[in-house]
């Protein structure tokens, strides 16, 4: 299993629990309030993925097959599928907006393909001529979707990062690969992008290297990596209108926590003191949602709620911070779309 295909599990790794977040140096952690997000579909198995302004959030179930759904807290769930997707649908990114646009991808027939959902129209937003298409975040705005596609009918090989304009309805799609801007990699994807054009993702330099993947912020064709102090792999996964960054990031030991980055200082997010986590979503109001899988095996989805006085501190304190974490700018060169 390859652990870069997102229609593959093995990516979403079984987690624990999420409730606190607690500085990458190892200081006093910061209170959170929590939520459990559980499919009522799926009770066993539920990932949150992303976040709008509006506090909607999608996701998926899957108690045998990918079951889309978007959620307004508590309790409202929608579900969300691609008509005719036999091999079931992932919500992944969703817009803001009275209408937002969603994105993500549906399994049909054997194919993985791409997909934008505005007002109830599904649009299959596919690359031409590659065999393989993820959308996995969209910005704010609903106008441009971030990405991968491969040539690699299985999703397993050959993925190139990308992001797609002409949201959002995405009726005429315009792709722009971003892999060329990357260090010579194997595989890469784009996972969000904010209103202001920054990509977020993350890399694999080749197999069994350290680290294994590495995370990328693209800033306008400036690229920096993203490697969590003392990690020997990182991924980006989601990035909001102020430029906060969450993904995961996996010790030597195995060991996976959730991150929050801003301006480069990050913070680990640990919930309940566990061994795995992944954030996938933040919105602008900092509000962050992923998953984590229960002592019993059971993937259960979470968003976070900072206390207003503790996000006041929090706020505070980032603005004082510098060293937690690092970024690396990549020189690279513009090259023809990969």
């Amino acid at each position: 299993m390859n652990p870069l295909n997102r229609s593959n599990n093995s990516l979403y790794r079984p987690l624990l629990g999420a409730a606190l977040l607690l500085s990458a140096a190892g200081s006093a952690a910061h209170a959170q309030s929590f939520t459990n997000i559980i499919d009522p579909l799926n009770p066993t198995f539920t990932q949150a993925l992303g976040i709008n302004d509006s506090n909607t959030i999608a996701g998926y179930g899957n108690g045998s097959i990918f079951n889309g759904f978007t959620l307004t807290l508590p309790s409202s769930f929608t579900r969300e599928n691609f008509p005719g997707a036999d091999g079931g649908t992932q919500v992944i990114g969703i817009s803001n907006g009275a209408s937002p646009t969603t994105v993500g991808f549906y399994v049909m027939g054997g194919v993985t393909n791409g997909f934008a959902n505005t007002g109830g129209t599904f649009t299959t937003v596919d690359d031409p001529g590659f065999a393989f298409t993820q959308l996995l975040g969209i910005n704010g705005g609903g106008t441009t979707a971030a990405g991968y596609w491969t040539h690699d009918a299985t999703g397993a090989t050959g993925q190139l990062a990308g992001i797609v304009t002409g949201g959002p309805g995405f009726t005429s799609p315009t792709f722009i690969g971003i892999n060329h801007l990357l260090p010579a990699n194997d595989n890469s994807q784009a996972t969000g992008v904010n209103d202001g054009g920054w990509v977020v993702g993350f890399y694999q330099e080749g197999p069994n290297s350290s680290p294994t993947f590495t995370g990328f912020v693209d800033e306008s064709g400036v690229v920096s990596s993203i490697m969590f102090p003392g990690a020997t792999s990182t991924q980006a996964l989601g990035v909001n209108d102020l430029g906060e960054i969450v993904g995961d990031y996996t010790l030597a030991d195995g060991d996976m926590f959730g991150f929050l980055d801003k301006g480069g200082a990050f913070t680990k997010i640990d919930p309940f003191g566990s061994t795995a986590v992944t954030a996938n979503g933040i919105n602008d109001k900092g509000i962050i949602v992923g998953f984590y899988g229960a002592a019993d095996g059971d993937t259960i989805g979470f968003a976070t709620v900072p206390e207003p006085s503790t996000w006041a501190m929090m706020l505070a304190g980032f603005a004082g911070l510098g060293f937690l974490g690092y970024r690396r700018t990549l020189k690279g060169t513009l090259a023809a779309r990969a």
